[in-house]
């Protein structure tokens, strides 16, 4: 009499070769197994986000606060400029577009305008400003970048004397100072000097063309003349 064959175990099938094959895993191993790596991916985003925010909070408190701002005003040094032309609107605007990815800026405003020396003080000519203000940090770079911005804006401006700190004794603000040379369509030439302050609120590039300057360059008295455009422009915010 045959006998009956042998029961096989749920758990093991037969290969073509006759020997048995390894179960697959359970389904609840399965299922522990998924639920751990979506558990770790889950705690690695969170660890970054709060790496995130952590550094977010050291980067803003980086900056300093925000205590003035810059004006334009009608007139400048006891009305020895008079304001000809506000660009704010516009070439300040393109300015803040520039500046707003800026690790060094933040919450920036521009400011552009042109002056145009008194006649009454016996000069002519034009003084530019070109401004931000907000809130700034690394402030001996950011005057570097704004006299290199003067130097790489035209390819008819060339720097005669590099940039160099200029400040005079006394002074909490540092200054920077360049003499450029620009050449216009008509082969006409100018030299002129080119100042920059930075404080942790506001930046300032000054172009002084007018007669009397361009006829003596004096870094010194430019620098100084810089420094009292800041004093006139510069307002507390209230």
């Amino acid at each position: 009499m045959s006998m009956p064959p042998a029961s096989q175990s749920p758990y093991q099938t037969s290969s073509p070769a006759g020997g048995a094959t390894p179960p697959p895993p359970p389904e609840k191993s399965r299922a522990g197994l998924v639920a751990r790596i979506i558990g770790g991916v889950l705690l690695l985003i969170v660890a970054l986000l709060t790496t995130l925010a952590l550094g977010g909070r050291n980067l803003e408190s980086s900056y300093p606060r925000a205590e003035h701002i810059l004006t334009v005003p009608g007139a400048l040094v006891d009305g020895r400029y008079k304001l000809t032309r506000d660009d704010s609107t516009t070439m300040g605007r393109t300015l803040e577009k520039s500046w707003r990815h800026s690790w060094d800026a933040e919450a920036v405003h521009g400011i552009a305008a042109a002056y145009q020396a008194d006649k009454d003080h016996g000069d002519h000519g034009d003084l530019t400003v070109t401004a931000m203000y907000g809130r700034f940090r690394n402030t001996a770079e950011v005057r570097a970048h704004v006299l290199a911005d003067n130097s790489a804006s035209t390819t008819q401006a060339k720097v005669l004397v590099p940039p160099k700190e200029v400040t005079p004794p006394g002074s909490r603000i540092r200054v920077d100072c360049e003499v450029v040379k620009r050449t216009w369509a008509n082969r006409a030439t100018l030299a002129y000097p080119v100042c920059a302050w930075a404080d942790g609120n506001t930046w300032a590039r000054v172009a002084d063309m007018t007669y009397a300057t361009i006829m003596n360059i004096d870094l010194k008295t430019a620098v100084r003349t810089t420094l009292r455009i800041r004093a006139e422009m510069m307002k507390p915010i209230r």
